[in-house]
């Protein structure tokens, strides 16, 4: 198997392009995990410096994302962050869902999909992620991420709580 050594499992791990479905194509959801993986692995452990190489290599050249806050950046925009970043969230995991491929055309995947951030029992930062990734057939490179945030639920203030008496009377009214 080709592929690069991981000293700590004691196995060689497969480059994204020996991971296929059925038909010999890399599934879109595996391609969302394994970079998320690598990303959670990066930003929440004392990684070894392949995690970030993995990371760096899944991106395009002409790499682009916007945050959360809406900041266009560039690739070494992006890179520089997450370089330094590198164990500043310990623990965390990223748990990604709703993964759908939106379109496929030539080259070109969109890809939909929702991320949250854990750290133990605590989730934060749920955004919904589009990406466009493009591809030769055997490789696939991020071109571009737009995420944007999923405001959590309103909590209601304790005097706005409606009692059950109050409820009765709006649905009485």
């Amino acid at each position: 198997m080709r592929g690069r050594f991981d000293p700590r499992r004691g196995r060689v791990e497969p480059v994204a392009s020996e991971k296929t479905d059925e038909t010999g194509q890399i599934t879109v959801s595996e391609l969302v995990s394994a970079l998320h993986f690598d990303l959670a692995e990066w930003l929440g452990t004392a990684a070894l410096p392949k995690v970030f190489d993995r990371i760096s290599g899944a991106l395009d050249e002409q790499f682009t994302s916007v945050v959360t806050t809406g900041q266009a950046v560039d690739r070494e925009t992006f890179l520089a962050g997450i370089w330094s970043a590198r164990n500043a969230l310990a623990g965390v995991e990223i748990e990604v869902s709703e993964i759908q491929e939106i379109a496929r055309s030539g080259q070109l995947i969109v890809v939909r999909f929702v991320a949250e951030n854990r750290i133990g029992e605590s989730k934060t930062g749920k955004r919904t992620v589009t990406a466009v990734l493009v591809t030769d057939g055997r490789t696939y490179l991020w071109r571009t991420v737009h995420e944007t945030p999923v405001p959590e639920p309103a909590q209601p203030a304790a005097s706005e709580t409606p009692t059950p008496a109050a409820a009765a009377d709006d649905v009485i009214a």
